[in-house]
C-alpha cells in the first residue's frame, strides 16, 4: 500500500567531485531522497517539478519520494492492457457467460480509447477480435489469425494511456458506444446496463492499481437512450389453446419432437428456463399416479459456448441463476406435466448422470436442435397470420405464458414470483401488463368486501 505525505523540504542543489557531479536532495516526511545529475540544468528542472507538485498541495509517495503526478505517470499503462489484466483477474471466479458479457463490455468501449482511428480496422472486424481473441482469456496462448493479429496490434499501438480516462468526455464516449449496437441502434436496457457495470468496474479497479485518483464516471451527468421498459409483450404469449396446439405439434412432427415434447411441457406448465429443463433430474422429480406432483430445481446447464468454458465442453454444470450454488427451487407440477413426464420416461429413461432429458444419442439437449422442433412446430400449429406474427416465437415465450397465466389464474405475485425464480421486483417490472389486466378483477374483490361490511 503506498504511502503518502504532505512534509516535503527540497534543499538547494550541491556540486560534488563526481561522474555525475549535480546532486538534488530532498525530504518526504522522516525519509531522505537524493538525485544526481550531469548538468545543472536537469538538476534545477527535477527541483522545479518537486517544489511545483509540493506548492500544488500534491500528495508524495514516501517510498520513492516523488509526487502522486510522477508516481502515477511511471505506473501508468494502456487501456487496453489494464482491459485484459481486468478480465484476468475476474475470469477465474466467472462462469462462462459472464466470461462473454465481460469481453462484449470491453471490446464496446476499447475502441473509444485510441489515440487517432489512422489505419483503423472495420467496425465489426474490431470488435470480432476483441471479443473472440483480444479478451478472452482461454486464447491468449494461441496463436490468432493473421488478419486478427494485425487487428490487435493496430489496437496495442493505438491504445490511449489508462490516465486518459480522467477526461469525462472520454467517459461520455465510451458510455454512447456500449449504448448501440454495431448497426447503430440502440441496444437493449439490459445490455446497456450490464455493460455499464462491467465498465464502472473496470475503472474502479484502475483506481485500485493506482492508475487514476478516482472513477471518473461518478463525475459524469449521463442517461441512457430513452428505452421500452423490459416487460413481456403480450403479443409474444400464446393463450392455453394456442399452447396446447403447438405442443401437440411438437409430439406430432418427428422421433425428435416426441423426445422433446415434455422439455417444452416442463417450461409451459413450470415455467421453467430451458437451461432448467436440461438439468432436471429424475430424483427431482415428485410424480404421482394422481394429482398434483412437484419440481425440484437446483442446476442448470447453460451453453456458453466452447470457447469460454474451462471444460472445453459448450454447456456448463451450474446453480440455479441468481441463487446460491446449493439453491433449490420447489414448483408444483398439473396432472398435465405429471402425466408428460412420467410417458417421457416410460419411453426413454434417463441419461447416465440422472438427467430427464438427453438426445437420443444420450448427450445434453441443444439450443439448436430444439429450436428447429419449436419452429417447425409453430408451422404446423400456428395460423398464417399468427405464424408472421411474434406470437411463441421463442420456445422461451412458454416460461412466458406460464407465469401470465398463474397471474391472470389469481395466485398471489409474490407466490408467482417464487415458483418461477424472480424477485417480486422483477416480476412486477417484466410482467407488469399482466398484471395490470386484474384491474378489473381487483376492483370486484374490493366492491364486495366494501358490500359486505356495510
Amino acid at each position: 500500500m503506498t504511502e503518502w505525505s504532505y512534509t516535503v523540504k527540497v534543499w538547494k542543489i550541491r556540486k560534488r567531485e563526481y561522474r555525475k557531479p549535480y546532486q538534488l536532495r530532498w525530504k518526504v516526511g522522516i525519509r531522505p531522497h537524493s538525485e544526481s545529475f550531469l548538468t545543472l540544468g536537469l538538476a534545477e528542472a527535477r527541483r522545479a517539478q518537486l517544489l511545483l507538485a509540493a506548492s500544488k498541495g500534491e500528495p508524495f509517495d514516501v517510498e520513492s519520494g516523488l509526487p502522486k503526478s510522477l508516481v502515477e505517470k511511471q505506473r501508468d499503462i494502456t487501456w487496453y492492457e489494464h482491459a485484459r489484466n481486468y478480465i484476468a483477474m475476474k475470469w477465474d471466479a466467472s462462469p462462462g457467460n459472464t466470461r462473454r458479457t465481460l469481453a462484449e463490455a470491453m471490446a464496446s468501449v476499447t475502441p473509444t480509447f485510441v489515440k487517432d482511428t489512422a489505419g483503423m480496422p472495420d467496425a465489426r472486424e474490431l470488435r470480432r477480435a476483441l471479443y473472440s481473441w483480444g479478451f478472452n482469456k482461454n486464447r491468449w496462448n494461441e496463436e490468432p489469425p493473421p488478419e486478427v493479429a494485425k487487428t490487435l496490434a493496430w489496437v496495442e499501438r493505438k491504445s490511449l494511456a489508462t490516465s486518459a480516462l480522467s477526461e469525462r468526455i472520454r467517459i461520455r464516449a465510451a458510455l454512447n458506444a456500449l449504448a448501440k449496437r454495431l448497426d447503430g441502434e440502440t441496444a437493449a436496457a439490459g445490455t446497456i446496463s450490464r455493460k455499464r457495470a462491467i465498465f464502472y468496474n473496470s475503472v474502479e479497479y484502475a483506481v485500485e492499481a493506482d492508475l487514476l485518483h478516482d472513477n471518473p464516471l461518478d463525475r459524469i451527468k449521463w442517461k441512457a437512450p430513452e428505452q421500452v421498459a423490459e416487460e413481456v409483450d403480450p403479443a409474444c404469449v400464446p393463450n392455453p389453446t394456442q399452447a396446447a396446439k403447438l405442443l401437440a405439434a411438437v409430439r406430432e412432427q418427428s422421433p425428435r419432437g416426441r423426445r422433446l415434447v415434455a422439455f417444452f411441457g416442463c417450461m409451459y406448465y413450470a415455467a421453467t428456463r430451458p437451461a432448467e429443463a436440461i438439468g432436471l433430474r429424475r430424483t427431482d422429480c415428485h410424480l404421482p399416479r394422481r394429482g398434483w406432483g412437484s419440481l425440484t430445481l437446483r442446476e442448470t446447464r447453460p451453453r456458453s459456448g466452447t470457447a469460454w468454458t474451462d471444460s472445453g465442453e459448450a454447456h456448463e454444470k451450474r446453480g440455479l441463476k441468481h441463487r446460491p450454488r446449493k439453491a433449490t427451487r420447489t414448483v408444483p407440477i398439473p396432472p398435465e406435466l405429471v402425466a408428460l413426464l412420467r410417458w417421457h420416461l416410460t419411453a426413454y429413461g434417463t441419461a447416465a448422470d440422472g438427467r430427464v432429458f438427453q438426445t437420443a444419442r444420450g448427450g445434453l439437449v441443444q439450443d439448436t436442435g430444439y429450436g428447429e422442433v419449436w419452429a417447425e412446430a409453430r408451422s404446423r400449429a400456428l395460423t398464417a397470420a399468427e405464424r408472421t406474427s411474434v406470437l411463441a416465437k421463442r420456445p422461451y415465450d412458454l416460461r412466458h405464458a406460464a407465469v401470465s397465466t398463474w397471474l391472470s389464474s389469481g395466485v398471489e405475485p409474490q407466490l408467482v414470483a417464487e415458483r418461477a425464480g424472480h424477485s417480486v421486483a422483477v416480476l412486477f417490472r417484466v410482467y407488469a401488463k399482466f398484471l395490470a389486466g386484474g384491474d378489473e378483477a381487483a376492483n370486484a374483490k374490493i366492491s364486495a368486501r366494501l358490500k359486505r361490511g356495510e
